[in-house]
């Protein structure tokens, strides 16, 4: 085994239950939520920081708070005025510095401290009048690119007359003229050194830019020159162009992505090659590194309305060199246990789309029934661009099935599957602008002991919305449907019914506990679902964040989803940043809650709840 990883529980619940024994768990609970809170936050409040220097002189807003930002912080307060008045002088070089970027050539920066030994630094700011941009202008190093390519990066300036003159959108400027000639199949765009004239008579900045364009460049094939276990005559079938074509850089990028998508190697270098080949055309350099061959990934959880679980994956990559994954599962848990495996055919036929195998055993034991049984099923997945997902899949599955209203059956269910992922949030674990849509249709033919045709449908829809640039406070909504249409609530076979609660549904209430049930108390399931979630999510630091959050479910033996019967759950949230996606600690308690049920339910997980 050359690579071994483990991945923490990513959900678990714990409740406590009895009288007095419940309420002295809730106090603990909100205690540790509390101590959590105290430890997590200490570092972020172990010191006070103060400006380096106080800013005078700006009565605009946005300016001051920029320029207090440019001068910057000190732990502790000068401890002689020699050090005082040497941090004046770094504020002033700072603000001088921040000031001209922004356009405000003409500026008076006065640095100064105050009375006494131990004085305050500050600094004087005349910022003067902003200057503004006139008459940007390329002028063009020999070969000079055709008409079309010069209107296009004339375009891309986009410096209005009149606008500030910042230097940053000077240098944004410039790069995008040269983006926009490489879109022409310039390759080699480069700039020259640029003039810029800063005219104090009429507070105008005159920016001239230089730039090369070079040759167009017209594309051959690629050149694997480190290629590891792939074969290389599978990376050829993912370029997407053709000898010949004019260079794009959609395209270069394109081979990239398609090379990255199977995760099988850990880097991917995509380049076009200096210099041309016999035919004057450019190739494409590739080099893949190679990933550990295998990888163990280690899981394992606890919850009081789930019980114990483990989860093993042992995968192994690229082992017919077309960047495969054949992975190994085991799942051990108290209400559903499986063995399998899968092997995972990225660009099957096809680049952009994945060929998934899985064959499984499994075994589940639930509230709402219980279940022994194999699988098989073949999963095409195809990428459309960046972000869209479109799969279709056929399963194959024979199961004994035992529930309260059946009885045990032996049945084979034939499933098919249409399903659509669209993904426009910033990020997968912390998305904080953006939204999702996931949409399933599984037509469904059941034979055996029981026999039904029926089609099984959800969808599911998420938005954020920031109240701050920086992502510092977000709103976020998700609403989910389903409904199975086709067959009757005593029909379909209670595996495929919908049933609601727990942590990733409605949190507060435990797993299958929301919906109809029977005079024992046992889950009935339902033909349609309906669950809504929203969440205030607000930043303390850095590191720290919290959640306020609302949710709402029901699950009906009619085939539309409806509003009847809704359970309730309010709860509070902490979130530590992880670096790559913050840790979760929910607690959620139920609005209307059950007889024999919990007060409250505590939720652990890696990522956001939706």
């Amino acid at each position: 085994m050359t690579g071994c990883a483990a991945r923490p529980r990513v959900d678990a619940d714990r409740s406590a239950a009895g009288g007095d024994e419940r309420l002295g768990s809730l106090r603990i609970a909100l205690a540790a939520c509390a101590a959590l809170a105290c430890v997590l936050a200490a570092p972020a409040c172990a010191r006070a920081a103060e400006r380096q220097a106080r800013v005078d002189g700006v009565e605009d807003r946005v300016l001051r708070a920029a320029i207090e930002r440019a001068v910057g912080e000190e732990r502790a307060p000068p401890e002689s005025r020699l050090e005082a008045r040497s941090r004046a002088r770094d504020a002033a070089a700072n603000a001088e510095a921040l000031l001209r970027s922004e356009g405000y050539y003409a500026s008076v920066v006065e640095p100064d401290i105050g009375d006494g030994d131990r004085p305050t630094a500050f600094i004087r700011v005349t910022p003067g009048p902003r200057f503004t941009f006139a008459d940007p202008r390329i002028e063009w190093v020999a070969p000079e690119p055709d008409a079309q390519a010069k209107d296009a990066a004339a375009e891309a300036l986009a410096l209005a007359p009149g606008a500030p003159g910042r230097a940053a959108d000077v240098l944004d400027a410039e790069g995008r003229a040269v983006a926009a000639l490489e879109l022409y199949g310039h390759a080699d765009a480069a700039v020259q050194p640029r003039q810029v004239v800063v005219d104090h008579a009429d507070h105008t900045v005159r920016p001239v830019f230089h730039l090369a364009a070079g040759a167009p460049v017209h594309l051959d094939g690629i050149r694997l020159e480190a290629g590891g276990r792939t074969r290389p005559r599978w990376v050829e079938r993912l370029i997407p162009w053709k000898r010949g074509d004019l260079y794009t850089p959609k395209a270069v990028a394109e081979l990239e992505r398609r090379l990255l998508d199977p995760g099988v190697y850990d880097q991917v270098t995509v380049a076009l090659s200096p210099t041309p080949d016999a035919d004057g055309l450019r190739p494409v350099v590739v080099n893949l590194a190679d990933r550990a061959r295998r990888s163990l990934e280690v899981s394992a959880g606890y919850s009081t309305t789930e019980g114990a679980d483990t989860d093993l994956r042992w995968s192994h990559f690229n082992r017919l060199g077309r960047a495969d994954t054949l992975a190994l599962e085991l799942r051990y848990a108290q209400i559903g246990s499986r063995l399998g495996v899968d092997l995972t055919l990225p660009h099957w036929r096809r680049p952009g789309t994945a060929l998934k195998l899985t064959a499984e055993g499994f075994h589940d034991t639930t509230d709402a029934y219980n279940q022994t049984g194999a699988a098989l099923r073949a999963d095409l997945t195809h990428r459309y661009g960046r972000t869209a997902y479109f799969t279709r899949g056929l399963s194959l599955v024979k199961n004994q099935v035992d529930d309260k209203h059946t009885g045990a059956l032996s049945l084979v269910t034939v499933k098919g599957l249409l399903a659509l992922a669209l993904d426009q949030s910033d990020d997968p674990l912390n998305p904080t602008r953006g939204w999702r849509a996931e949409g399933r249709l599984e037509p469904t033919v059941v034979t055996g002991q029981h026999g039904l045709i029926y089609n099984r449908a959800q969808v599911q829809v998420s938005a954020y919305l920031p109240f701050d640039a920086a992502g510092g406070t977000v709103a976020a909504g998700r609403v989910r449907l389903g409904s199975i249409v086709g067959g009757s609530y005593s029909s379909v076979p209670a595996f495929d019914r919908f049933y609601a609660g727990g942590g990733g549904s409605v949190r507060g209430y435990g797993y299958q506990s929301v919906g109809p049930k029977y005079a024992d108390g046992q889950p009935q399931g339902g033909l349609s679902l309906f669950e809504v979630s929203a969440e205030l999510r607000q930043n303390f630091g850095h590191n720290i964040g919290g959640v306020a959050f609302v949710d709402a479910g029901s699950v009906g033996q009619v085939v539309n989803p409806g509003v009847g019967d809704l359970r309730y759950a309010v709860g509070l949230g902490l979130r530590y940043n992880l670096a790559f996606a913050p840790l979760r600690l929910d607690v959620a308690m139920p609005l209307r809650r059950l007889p024999g049920t919990a007060p409250f339910q505590i939720y652990v997980s890696i990522g956001q709840a939706f």
